[in-house]
């Protein structure tokens, strides 16, 4: 789920020049008119939870206008690395992950946020302590995702599958669950499975469920989760590694499509089925169910990553950007995010309520469940080697699933490169 693009110098300024506009001192509104911030964030059109929040966050204060500044979602890290370096005075930044925001807060670039934290109970904000950086906060998450199993109710049904049947489904069920939904062949087949090429979707489930270290430089804890998706892979019963990365698959088009009947993925894909049923472009039938276990004992553990706002050092409305951030992050907030199809950071029980009360959402017992695991556990550490430990993972990853080094050589290999790389 980390993608990078190069972003060219020209394109960096010209994005500086149109985002550094906008003047007054922290908190004063302009005589003529209402005061507006702007906040960086991406693909505004396709992610709804933004809208959601500038809207709601406008009616409740009219005095403030808020201002989008779009980018692609794929260019996204770069592009605010370069701003913030250039000196750019956009007032708040989404930050799109815990590893960037460490990076970003630790570098003095973004204003501290440590009182409004400490005021917010942590038992109802999942993903909060991920912001916290010897014990400041430059940060409030307002949305927390974390990874579920979706799956085909149709293709479940004429398979004679019960959905009661992934309640407590451990990874050795999921196989051989996955295996017995394959079927035909060709531009026809259908996949018992489909897990998208992120290492996420096989490192951090492993990390999650074993409790390994991701930035420990010893990763025997991934052969299990590793030896099983290869073998799928084997079998015909998921799209081949190389198959769905040479060909820019997308994890939507095989799920909407009926090309998979399971899935794992974030709770954030939710949004866009509902959406996508909305406007008619699936008619899938799909459900929710728990992440599956290693072993079945009734607990779930699961990994995610919670997305927050901050807001720039370099903001001209200082006053008016925090007042975002933490409306945004308010109950006022995460209704209107989970009213967006999208799973907000402050989760009680009205605002779960509120989120299986939309059209389309599954509300059965089995997608509640799936809603509250025992343990959501950081996608990745945060730290200073995050960054840099990501990216030989990644490129490992590719390795082993390719078939381009054994699996024994793999792990070896990450833990060799981790060890003598970063330290």
């Amino acid at each position: 789920m980390k993608r990078h693009l190069v972003t060219t110098i020209a394109g960096a300024a010209a994005l500086a020049l149109l985002t550094a506009c906008g003047g007054g001192s922290s908190g004063q509104a302009a005589a003529d008119g209402p005061q507006t911030i702007k906040v960086a964030l991406w693909n505004y059109a396709t992610t709804p939870e933004f809208k959601a929040i500038i809207d709601g966050f406008q009616q409740a204060n009219p005095q403030i206008k808020v201002e989008p500044v779009d980018i692609l979602a794929d260019d996204y890290q770069t592009k605010l690395t370069t701003m913030l370096a250039g000196g750019d005075t956009t007032d708040v930044l989404t930050m799109k992950n815990v590893i960037d925001y460490a990076r970003f807060g630790t570098r003095g670039q973004l204003l501290p946020m440590t009182d409004q934290a400490k005021a917010l109970d942590p038992a109802k904000y999942s993903g909060l302590k991920a912001y916290e950086l010897e014990g400041k906060y430059f940060a409030l998450p307002y949305r927390q995702d974390f990874w579920v199993l979706y799956y085909n109710k149709t293709l479940l049904k004429q398979a004679g599958v019960p959905e009661s049947k992934l309640q407590n489904l451990t990874w050795a069920d999921y196989a051989t669950l996955a295996k017995s939904l394959t079927k035909g062949d060709g531009q026809s087949k259908v996949y018992g499975t489909y897990q998208h090429t992120w290492r996420s979707v096989v490192q951090a489930t492993a990390a999650a469920q074993t409790g390994g270290n991701l930035l420990g430089g010893d990763y025997g804890f991934f052969k299990d989760q590793y030896a099983m998706t290869l073998d799928l892979q084997k079998s015909g019963a998921l799209l081949p590694w190389a198959t769905a990365k040479s060909q820019k698959v997308t994890y939507n088009t095989m799920f909407s499509t009926g090309k998979a009947a399971l899935m794992p993925m974030g709770t954030w894909y939710a949004a866009t089925l509902l959406a996508d049923t909305k406007s008619g472009k699936t008619k899938v039938d799909w459900g929710m169910a728990p992440l599956p276990q290693r072993t079945a004992d009734g607990k779930t553990t699961t990994f995610g990553s919670p997305t927050a706002f901050a807001v720039n050092k370099n903001s001209k409305h200082a006053d008016a950007a925090k007042k975002f951030v933490e409306w945004a992050s308010s109950e006022a907030g995460a209704t209107a995010v989970a009213k967006a199809g999208v799973t907000p950071s402050l989760q009680t029980q009205p605002i779960l309520d509120t989120y299986f009360g939309l059209p389309g959402v599954p509300g059965d017992a089995l997608a509640k469940k799936a809603f509250k695991p025992d343990d959501v556990v950081l996608e990745m550490p945060v730290g200073d080697k995050s960054s840099d430990v990501d990216q030989i993972l990644t490129e490992e990853h590719e390795l082993v699933m390719t078939g381009q080094k054994s699996l024994d050589d793999g792990l070896a290999e990450m833990s060799k490169r981790v060890k003598n790389e970063v330290g």
